[in-house]
């Protein structure tokens, strides 16, 4: 952390403008970034934090403003030229290429070779001493990235930024995908980067994380700052969420409505295996019920939704929907009656993010609009349009594209497809990752009405304090097994993680 508050910037940026097709992203942004510093950048999906991003990193030119960088006017032209510069960026969307190894990944595009031949040890040991740096020394060079969690590919994608002579490093919600440990050991790197005069502009919509590595803040609204450069420990968090909303806005938990002792059992899975991911699963899920399944990134949650919606085929064990046992691996099974699932990766597994909202609302209920073997658009988008007004997804355009909205939105377009759908049963695969404070609570009021309408919903979530806040009843997962199985309002966050640490320990 750099003491001295009258240092010159590394980076500085003066009334930056973008416009897109008449559209502007940005009007008038600054932003001053000091060597050693840890710079966060707040803001809405929307408020044009991506286009910022993307301007300092050559991906976009700006329209209008300045761009300094160790006190020199530049034009950052390409993201080469920004490399070059020394500014190296970790995109939110896993930038890594699949079919590579590791180090093929680290050193795409700068590849250490002699005589047009890849020096392939000399990469490995390079990758090797990246991944020590990182805490992560255990991961063998030559491994396929296709074959790592999405935690670990994270790991890959900050090793490729550190690969490079970088004296600033853009980091765009780095912990999305991280669990608890893998977030000490990320801000664990931070500090040891800070430390040697590297700066970090800290993208993140968890206000905790802010509190804990940040020095500084921006903050962006509309595509235009609204504060820059203040201290993190004398701005407090409701000063934050105004500056960020324009509003006051309480990030609170809908209160629960008690479910009926005598309410129906919508989904019981029983005995459920997956091999050399979980097993023995048994729970089920009341007509108005939130469960939660609580637990550290690889404890296997996320792996028990997908199994349960047929999207895996379980090993053995059964899923039963309204008494119905389901086909398993059959995802048209778990469909037809009546189930839903919105999935961690909403954009490469949820949406078709080209086409447009109406038609990603409609995707799963085609037979409903097909007259002759044609669907009937009108019909679609007026089904569209009825849940676009009730869940108030912005722009309210239902022929816009869906990779055009902001995360929040984007997660909006989901529980819209299932609400279509008349789904009775619904997972939710981290609900929430990706998207801003404002558009989180208007998620967790969706996700308690739908409950309130007799919905039966399982969640997987990250942050701990999410699952306790909006579940019932939690499942505290670890190492592929149930731990307990508790009333969310008798365990909190500190008592999920010392069942987890004690169930890895036996």
């Amino acid at each position: 952390m750099i003491d001295d508050d009258h240092a010159s910037p590394l980076l500085e940026v003066r009334g930056l403008t973008k416009s897109f097709a008449g559209v502007q992203a940005l009007t008038g942004v600054d932003l001053a970034v000091r060597a050693g510093e840890v710079h966060c950048v707040l803001g809405q999906n929307g408020a044009g934090k991506s286009t910022l991003i993307k301007t300092l990193s050559g991906v976009h030119q700006p329209d209008a403003g300045e761009i300094r960088w160790q006190g020199e006017t530049v034009a950052i032209t390409d993201p080469i030229a920004a490399l070059d510069l020394g500014i190296a960026t970790m995109y939110q969307e896993l930038d890594v290429v699949d079919g590579l190894t590791i180090a093929e990944n680290i050193f795409l595009g700068h590849e250490h070779s002699t005589g047009g031949m890849l020096k392939v040890a000399h990469a490995n040991r390079l990758t090797r001493e990246l991944l020590t740096r990182l805490g992560h020394g255990d991961i063998p060079p030559s491994t396929e990235v296709g074959e790592l969690s999405a935690a670990t590919k994270q790991i890959v994608s900050m090793a490729r930024a550190l690969s490079r002579d970088t004296k600033l490093i853009i980091m765009d919600e780095p912990s999305a995908v991280l669990d608890s440990g893998e977030v000490a050991n990320l801000f664990r790197v931070i500090r040891e980067l800070t430390g040697q005069g590297i700066a970090v502009i800290y993208i993140s919509h968890r206000l905790e994380e802010i509190r804990q590595i940040g020095d500084r803040i921006s903050v962006i609204k509309d595509g235009r700052s609204t504060a820059s450069g203040l201290a993190v420990s004398e701005t407090p968090t409701p000063a934050l969420i105004k500056l960020m909303t324009g509003r006051d806005v309480a990030n609170v938990f809908p209160v629960a409505v008690p479910v009926p002792s005598n309410a129906p059992v919508l989904l019981e899975v029983n005995h459920l295996n997956l091999r050399g991911h979980f097993s023995d699963v048994d729970f089920t899920v009341r007509a108005g019920e939130i469960v939660g399944l609580a637990g550290l990134v690889g404890s296997g949650r996320s792996e028990i939704l997908e199994t349960i919606y047929g999207a895996r085929k379980a090993t053995s064990g059964t899923v039963a929907v309204q008494g119905k046992t389901l086909h398993p691996g059959s995802v048209s099974s778990a469909v037809g009656a009546e189930m839903g699932f919105s999935p961690e990766e909403r954009k490469s597994q949820g949406l078709i993010l080209d086409e447009p909202i109406y038609r990603n609302v409609t995707l799963s209920t085609f037979s409903r609009f097909a007259r002759g073997g044609m669907l009937n658009e009108g019909a679609e988008k007026d089904a569209a349009r009825e849940q676009i007004e009730a869940l108030e997804l912005r722009p309210a355009e239902p022929e816009r594209p869906a990779r055009t909205l902001s995360g929040g939105n984007q997660q909006k377009i989901l529980l819209a497809r299932w609400l279509v759908h008349g789904t009775r049963v619904l997972l939710l695969d981290e609900p929430t990752r990706g998207v801003d404070v404002g558009a989180r609570a208007e998620i967790y009021v969706l996700i308690r009405r739908l409950a309130a309408e007799g919905t039966a919903i399982v969640v997987v979530s990250s942050e701990i304090e999410e699952v306790l806040g909006l579940a019932d009843r939690v499942l505290v997962i670890g190492d592929g097994e149930v731990l307990a199985e508790k009333n969310a309002s008798d365990i909190d966050e500190s008592g999920v993680l010392d069942l987890v640490m004690k169930g890895s320990a036996a």
